[in-house]
């Protein structure tokens, strides 16, 4: 078994879509980024490339690389997965946190739950999504950007051809 976390934040930015765990949120304002500035799927990929010892989502998916310009993150995280299942390594289960002030998530968290695991092959009981607020305080707590952190658990499959 192997454990990683992740973390990532965004500042919100006028005149971009709200974009979070793949589902599109209604809102006043959308995360900044290269990307689509998915902090969740961002946090769960690096949750992913740590377990496997790989880094982080910068040294796969630099934003300095047009390819990934307003790239949706469903796809980053998509090929993070296909690296752990190359790797013989499967999902055991992932545990996130969303930090927003607003708006609220909770109506949200099934869709999301549902798309993640479909992205990294488990059903979405092996997915736990949690939102919560900044209490008011920080620029998150201000409502200025939206944080994200994750938890996962990769189970081998596989002998690992890479790390033996």
């Amino acid at each position: 078994m192997r454990v990683g976390i992740g973390y990532d934040v965004h500042r919100l930015t006028p005149g971009r879509r709200l974009v979070l765990g793949g589902v599109n949120i209604p809102a006043a304002a959308g995360l900044e980024g290269h990307s689509d500035a998915d902090a969740l799927l961002h946090a769960i990929a690096d949750a992913l490339l740590g377990a496997l010892g790989e880094g982080d989502i910068g040294r796969h998916f630099p934003s300095t690389d047009v390819r990934y310009k307003d790239i949706a993150s469903t796809r980053l995280l998509a090929t993070v997965a296909a690296l752990a299942t190359e790797r013989g390594y499967r999902v055991g289960n992932l545990d996130a946190t969303i930090i927003a002030q607003a708006p609220v998530l909770a109506p949200h968290l099934p869709a999301m739950r549902e798309v993640i695991g479909k992205i990294l092959g488990v059903e979405a009981g092996r997915v736990n999504i949690k939102a919560t607020t900044h209490e008011g305080l920080g620029a998150l707590g201000r409502g200025e950007g939206i944080a994200a952190c994750a938890v996962v658990l990769l189970v081998r499959d596989a002998p690992d051809r890479v790390n033996d």
